[in-house]
């Protein structure tokens, strides 16, 4: 097959939808696929380079760091992607490069297949003061989109349940973004002979609720911990000043940003990988971190339903006194730490590369064949409706 993938999030950035843009498009050409990415370009240039066509934007880091709105897009990327004909488009935004992949798709009669990587009613302290009308905003805005589209994939079931509350009428197909086991796997973590070091791997921003880390680090200033937070963002500097207010300048490690080809190295620095989040749809460094061999303690959330086990791989906190209480279990059985390692390498490798090109390649075949079906048929819809898993 030909398939077009588009974004407006690509390398060197790095995040979610990106890692997720890269290993999908590894999978899919070592299973023999002809890949095609468009995004945006830095800067004001459009240019191509390397099967990829950057269109010229403009920084809109004002509204969300590291974010991009596109220029108008140079009228022979359009044709040249058009006579390339792929068979199957796959957009990854919801913004700039939506509008083009939906009307490449539509001028080679492709399904036009979405990945819904952000709940954005997550997210809204960065567009709307109002929580409230800001969630409904944000529901509005996505169901919009998504019903402009022929499948849906949602990246756990956590998001397939967000969409079918907000009225999503495309099928959603629940397939989790897979990584690069190998990367994270080559041994397993060395255990540290006193005390737990406790690794966070991410973007530094308010979402992902890193100030509740510190201070339940804070609360257990009488173990033997230390806390690693792996990456930078926005709130890097407020979060370094509130170490400081809570006296934790001997406990807490800040990397800054890591090149994504030696994060590895820090989870293996570690003995839990720990996060607070309840604004992930998949939460790609849970599954590195488990990959790595390490127990997790993470914040209850659904999208870890099935991933975070209780005893079998580390456990879903829901207050400090938890978080506490399953310190103190693997600060007091050194076994207990490994049995919960073996069971997070057990889980990772349900989320492997080639099963997510895998999952990808069948949710293609049937969109192509449903589309055939409904042009057969002089436009009667043959769309499925409702939430499909795939298995």
């Amino acid at each position: 097959m030909k398939i077009l993938i588009t974004t407006d999030l690509y390398k060197p950035s790095v995040n979610g939808v990106v890692t997720s843009v890269i290993n999908l498009t590894k999978g899919l050409e070592a299973k023999g696929h002809e890949v095609m990415i468009l995004t945006l370009s830095p800067g004001h240039r459009s240019f191509e380079k390397d099967g990829v066509c950057y269109i010229g934007s403009v920084d809109t880091g004002r509204i969300y760091p590291g974010t991009h709105f596109r220029l108008s897009c140079p009228r022979r990327f359009k044709k040249e992607l058009i006579a390339w004909h792929p068979d199957v488009v796959h957009s990854q935004c919801e913004f700039s490069t939506f509008s083009i992949a939906r009307d490449i798709a539509e001028a080679c009669n492709a399904p036009l297949i979405h990945t819904y990587h952000t709940v954005y009613e997550d997210y809204t302290h960065y567009f709307c003061p109002i929580k409230p009308l800001g969630k409904r905003l944000a529901a509005g805005f996505s169901r919009h989109v998504l019903n402009l589209t022929d499948a849906v994939i949602a990246p756990s079931r956590k998001v397939a349940d967000l969409l079918e509350r907000y009225n999503v009428n495309t099928r959603v197909s629940v397939i989790p973004t897979g990584i690069d086991l190998h990367a994270f796997s080559a041994s397993m973590p060395s255990p540290n002979e006193t005390g737990l070091k406790l690794v966070f791997v991410g973007r530094l921003a308010k979402e992902k609720n890193i100030e509740e880390l510190l201070r339940m680090t804070a609360a257990c200033a009488d173990l033997p911990i230390e806390l690693i937070i792996v990456g930078d963002g926005p709130e890097g500097p407020a979060l370094r000043k509130l170490c400081e207010e809570l006296g934790l300048a001997n406990t807490v490690t800040f990397t800054g940003m890591i090149p994504p080809e030696k994060v590895n190295l820090w989870y293996r620095k570690g003995d839990v990988f720990v996060n607070a989040s309840n604004s992930e749809t998949q939460g790609l460094t849970y599954i590195e971190a488990m990959a790595s061999g390490l127990p997790m303690l993470c914040k209850k959330d659904s999208c870890l339903d099935g991933i975070v086990m209780d005893k079998y791989n580390g456990w879903q906190y829901e207050n400090a006194g938890e978080f506490r209480t399953h310190l103190m279990e693997l600060l007091d059985d050194r076994h207990l730490k490994n049995r919960l390692s073996e069971g997070s390498i057990a889980v990772s490798r349900r989320f492997s590369t080639e099963y997510f090109a895998d999952s990808a390649e069948e949710l293609y075949l049937q969109c192509i064949q449903e589309k055939a079906c409904r042009m057969r048929s002089s436009g009667n819809s043959a769309a499925g409706i409702g939430v499909i898993p795939i298995n």
